[in-house]
């Protein structure tokens, strides 16, 4: 079995409120250099074959975290980028929540074409996403471990894939930044081992105090959020 680790890159200044996708620029913030040292940590037992990472920039921080120490060089594919949101990008999300693209977006995401002539469809998103992931799989072999270093929706749409899940369930998935999530793929089909692991204690999962309670949304966020941000 090939074993695929994919890791969602640490925080930026503009993971949550603001939904980054291909901002040029990008790099993580302090809070994200420490999850993306601790992510690394945590894998260090690992050996891996190979580090393949989205080519924006707060992937590329993320993995250059990992490969610390190693011997193998970062290899970069496009195809694990962000989805390109086009004329969403940049816009805070309050503001695209107000957008009647967003109830499709929750509801029917295979159907969603992003705004504007650099929009994509996030059914296009999942394609070329885990094509990347088989290729790296066939080109690595079946004994392989390696990891590739995305983005929140893109780990999202290759775990549907994984799970036999619609496209339209994938929100249904979380995908916190520095996020272990681990899928073993065999010749008859993918076993899901790990999703949306960030290790630690379950200080995220504490009711939220009193004063503070919000009344709970349904929705998923666009692009992944900031997780339980440190």
């Amino acid at each position: 079995m090939t074993t695929v680790v994919l890791v969602r890159h640490g925080l930026t200044h503009l993971t949550g409120p603001v939904l980054a996708g291909w901002t040029p620029g990008l790099h993580l913030d302090e809070r994200g250099q420490k999850q993306a040292v601790a992510v690394a940590e945590r894998l260090r037992p690992l050996p891996f074959d190979a580090v393949v990472s989205s080519p924006l920039d707060r992937c590329l921080d993320t993995a250059a975290a990992v490969l610390e120490g190693r011997a193998q060089e970062l290899q970069i594919d496009e195809r694990l980028g962000e989805c390109r949101y086009g004329d969403w990008t940049g816009k805070p999300l309050k503001e695209l929540a107000k957008d009647p693209l967003w109830k499709v977006v929750q509801a029917h995401p295979s159907a969603v074409v992003f705004p504007g002539p650099e929009g994509e469809a996030l059914r296009d998103t999942q394609a070329r996403a885990v094509s990347a992931v088989r290729d790296w799989n066939a080109r690595l072999g079946p004994d392989a471990t390696w990891l590739a270093c995305s983005h929140g929706d893109v780990i999202k749409a290759v775990v549907a894939d994984a799970m036999g899940l619609h496209l339209d369930q994938f929100q249904r998935i979380s995908i916190d930044p520095c996020s272990v999530t681990v899928i073993r793929y065999s010749e008859l089909r993918p076993f899901v081992v790990r999703v949306n692991d960030t290790g630690g204690g379950v200080a995220d999962l504490l009711p939220p105090k009193k004063g503070r309670r919000r009344k709970a949304s349904s929705d998923a966020v666009v692009g992944g959020g900031s997780g339980a941000a440190v």
